[in-house]
C-alpha cells in the first residue's frame, strides 16, 4: 500500500470511540469484558497484536479482515505488533477435519518473509504509535521442551484444553488429533505472555474461530503475571446465501498478485451480491457510515447501476494492489464490455484477462477466423463460422471483421501474443499465439 493511501485513511469521527466503530462495522463477534475493553481503548494507547502463521506463501481475504482491524486500531492511537509465526507456522493451528502437512523449516522461513512483506504494507511504521514486526521463533525457538513443560505447560489444564471447540471436534472425529496440534494453544498463549512482557501488549485480535487460542493467552497472563488483558474475536465473514466468503470456484482469494491477479481480485469484488455489498463496504473500506448509507440507498433504488460494487472493488483492490494496477483492472473490465481499448492494457493485466476467458492457443498458420471461431467454440462447424463472418458477427480487439478469408494478423496481436475475439454480444474469448 502506498504512503498516499495510508495517509488518506481515517476512522469515522462521528463515533464516540473506536470500539463503537468496530461494533458498527460488524467486526466484534466476541470479546473479553466489553466495558473494560471499551474503556481501555478510549482512555489509553494500548499495544496490541495479531498473529499470522506462514502456512501458505500468501495471506488471503480472511487475513485482510485482521489487517484492516489492525489499521483501524492504529489510526485510533494504538500500537500494533504484527506477529509472523516462524515457530507456530512449523506446526499450524488445528484444522477442522485433518492434520496439517508439516512444511520444512526452509519453506516456512521463506513464507515468513513473504507474509511479513504483505503485512508491512498495511501499517505505518512511523510516529508515536509506529507498528513493529515480531517473530515468535525469536523466543519459542530458544526454549527447550523441558522449559516449555515446566514454565508454561503447568498452567494449562487438560480438561479445559479439550473443551476448546476445534479440539473437541477433532477428538470426536475418526481422524482424532495429534499432540502436535493439540499443543498449539499453549504456544499461542506463550506468544501473548512474551509480548506482554517485552512490549506491554495487553490486547490480541484474531478470528472468532481462534477464540480458544486467544483466551489461552489471556488466561496464561492472568495466572503467571496476575494481570487482566483483552482479546477481540472478529466474525467469520460469510455470504448472505450461507456460502463461505473469500472463495472463488473452490480457490482462496490470495493477496499475492502472483497467486490471484489484480484483475481477478477486482472481478471478485465487482461480483458481490446486492445483499452483501453494504456489509463489505463496512468491513473492507474506510468510508464513513454516512457515505455507506448513501450507497445502501443506491443499492435499494438503483441496483442495476452497481455503484456500490464498483466502489467496493476499486477501493479494496487499491488497498491491496495499488491504484495503478486497479486502474488497469478497471480498464480491462470496461474493454470486455466494449467500452475500452484492449491495446491500452499492460501485458500482465491482459494475460490475467485471458486466463478468465475461453481461450485457444494457435500457431501462426491457424489464425484464420474460421479456425479461431471453431477452436473457441463460438462456431460448431466451419460452415457456421463462414456464416458468422459473412454476417459480420465477429470482432477482433473490438474491431468488426468480415469475409470468409478474414484472419488475425501479426499486427492484431497485442504484446505480440494475444487477440481478443468476440462473437455477438455475449461470447468473448481470446487467442494466444504459440
Amino acid at each position: 500500500m502506498s504512503a498516499e493511501i495510508l495517509n488518506a485513511q481515517h476512522n469515522d469521527d462521528t463515533f464516540e470511540n473506536i470500539w463503537q466503530e468496530l461494533k458498527w462495522r460488524g467486526l466484534v463477534h466476541v470479546s473479553t469484558d466489553e466495558a473494560a475493553l471499551e474503556k481501555a481503548l478510549s482512555e489509553e494507547s494500548l499495544t496490541f497484536y495479531t498473529g499470522y502463521d506462514p502456512t501458505a506463501a500468501s495471506l488471503h481475504l480472511g487475513h485482510l479482515v485482521q489487517l484492516l482491524v489492525m489499521r483501524r486500531l492504529q489510526l485510533a492511537g494504538h500500537k500494533p505488533l504484527g506477529l509472523v509465526g516462524g515457530f507456530t507456522g512449523l506446526i499450524g493451528d488445528p484444522r477442522q477435519t485433518s492434520e496439517r502437512v508439516l512444511n520444512s523449516p526452509e519453506v516456512v522461513a521463506e513464507w515468513v518473509k513473504s507474509l511479513r512483506a504483505q503485512i508491512e504494507r498495511f501499517l505505518s511504521f512511523e510516529g508515536e504509535n509506529a507498528a513493529r514486526m515480531v517473530n515468535n521463533l525469536d523466543w519459542s525457538g530458544q526454549m527447550s521442551a523441558l522449559q516449555l513443560l515446566r514454565d508454561v505447560g503447568k498452567h494449562f489444564r487438560v480438561g479445559t484444553m479439550v473443551k476448546k471447540e476445534i479440539v473437541a471436534k477433532r477428538l470426536n472425529s475418526d481422524e482424532g488429533i495429534s499432540y502436535t496440534e493439540f499443543s498449539y494453544q499453549i504456544l499461542q498463549g506463550l506468544d501473548f505472555l512474551e509480548l506482554n512482557r517485552r512490549f506491554g501488549c495487553t490486547l490480541q485480535t484474531g478470528g472468532s474461530d481462534q477464540w480458544g487460542n486467544l483466551t489461552s493467552g489471556t488466561e496464561l497472563i492472568r495466572k503467571v503475571e496476575g494481570k487482566s488483558v483483552h482479546a477481540i474475536g472478529t466474525p467469520l465473514i460469510t455470504n448472505s446465501d450461507g456460502t463461505k466468503f473469500g472463495k472463488s470456484e473452490g480457490n482462496a482469494i490470495w493477496l499475492n498478485p502472483q497467486m490471484c491477479s489484480p484483475y481477478a481480485f477486482y472481478q471478485f469484488w465487482l461480483n458481490t451480491a446486492d445483499a452483501d455489498v453494504v456489509d463489505r463496504l463496512k468491513v473492507f473500506t474506510f468510508l464513513t457510515r454516512a457515505e455507506i448509507a448513501e450507497f445502501a440507498e443506491k443499492v435499494e433504488k438503483e441496483p442495476f447501476k452497481r455503484e456500490a460494487q464498483k466502489t467496493l472493488a476499486y477501493l479494496v483492490t487499491s488497498l491491496v494492489h495499488g491504484t495503478e494496477a486497479t486502474d488497469q483492472a478497471v480498464a480491462a473490465s470496461e474493454a470486455l464490455f466494449g467500452k475500452g481499448d484492449f491495446a491500452a492494457l499492460d501485458e500482465a493485466t491482459l494475460e490475467s484477462v485471458v486466463a478468465e476467458l475461453p481461450s485457444a492457443k494457435l500457431s501462426e498458420d491457424r489464425l484464420d477466423m474460421i479456425s479461431v471461431l471453431t477452436e473457441l467454440g463460438f462456431a460448431k462447424s466451419n460452415s457456421e463460422a463462414r456464416r458468422i463472418l459473412k454476417e459480420g458477427g465477429a470482432s477482433v480487439n473490438g474491431v468488426k471483421v468480415q469475409g470468409e478469408d478474414a484472419a488475425i494478423s501479426k499486427d492484431d496481436l497485442l504484446h505480440g501474443r494475444f487477440a481478443m475475439v468476440r462473437r455477438g454480444k455475449k461470447n468473448q474469448g481470446a487467442v494466444e499465439l504459440i
